[in-house]
């Protein structure tokens, strides 16, 4: 079969549960991963075919897209920061929101780089390892360490490390369980579980059914829970003039501001993300 045609018929079998744009994009993430063709190569070779072992490997997909898994989980990966991660169920998704604290981050150590030989940067929860791998690549000279109570999640985010040729320092521990870090750090990040359990019903389907519930929700009763005990061991563990970073919950901008001041931080910027959601906080003791 032809490429050309399969599209048609891919689009046929999703037109009922995503939109046109996103279904053009997922087609196009396929061809990339399945056969490494961007879009000009299928517009330059129109007559390409697929093999049945190639129609095999849409049709999985294909098949998985129709239960609305995300893609990212069928294929294994996804980009983050121009950079290529693995991902599974054990990790949440790295989300575009995420790379805008990331720039946020690399943004403000640039005058602090040049005057101080070695940064360290501790990342909590970190998941897939997006963040600490990020941050690495982009600024040579820290030290990067980053923790996570997963064990299956620091699995994929140690491979994600070796595929960017980022040395990490990557420990397990539930940080709820910390009283002291045992070090100090410039630069603290934490992208914690902050949707509670009452904005579940905002939470799409690919979501809810596929990503880790352990590093999405909250209880309703205590949503700060995490931010209270990072921002605690910060007060300990920053360095002079050291800064802390979380993303947060857009619902929850005013209430972070407040717990942060009550703990003594000071210069505290709330920053929206693109979409124009309270979504980041910065602040230094």
């Amino acid at each position: 079969m032809f490429l050309k045609e399969y599209k048609a018929y891919f689009t046929s079998q999703l037109e009922s549960i995503v939109d046109a744009m996103e279904i053009e994009s997922f087609f196009f993430i396929i061809l990339e991963y399945l056969h490494q063709m961007k879009r000009v190569d299928l517009a330059l070779n129109p007559n390409f075919e697929l093999n049945e072992v190639d129609l095999a490997k849409w049709n999985s997909i294909l098949k998985e897209l129709k239960q609305e898994k995300p893609i990212q989980y069928s294929i294994g990966e996804t980009e983050f920061y121009g950079l290529r991660f693995f991902v599974n169920k054990n990790t949440l998704i790295p989300r575009p929101e995420t790379e805008e604290l990331v720039e946020w981050i690399i943004e403000s150590q640039k005058e602090v780089k040049s005057q101080k030989s070695e940064l360290k940067i501790l990342d909590i929860g970190t998941g897939s390892g997006c963040i600490p791998i990020a941050l690495k690549i982009n600024i040579p000279n820290a030290e990067v360490s980053a923790i996570d109570v997963s064990e299956d999640a620091l699995v994929v985010a140690k491979k994600n490390a070796i595929e960017n040729k980022a040395e990490i320092n990557f420990i397990k521990v539930n940080i709820l369980e910390v009283t002291n870090l045992e070090t100090q750090f410039d630069v603290i990040v934490s992208n914690p579980p902050y949707v509670r359990n009452l904005e579940k019903h905002e939470i799409n389907k690919n979501v809810l059914e596929y990503e880790p519930h352990l590093a999405l929700f909250v209880e309703d009763n205590d949503a700060l829970l995490f931010y209270r005990k990072i921002a605690e061991l910060a007060k300990i563990n920053l360095s002079e003039n050291g800064m802390l970073f979380f993303e947060i919950n857009q619902y929850l901008g005013n209430e972070t501001t407040q717990l942060l001041e009550s703990l003594a931080f000071k210069n505290i910027k709330l920053k929206k993300d693109f979409y124009g959601n309270d979504r980041m906080i910065c602040c230094n003791l």
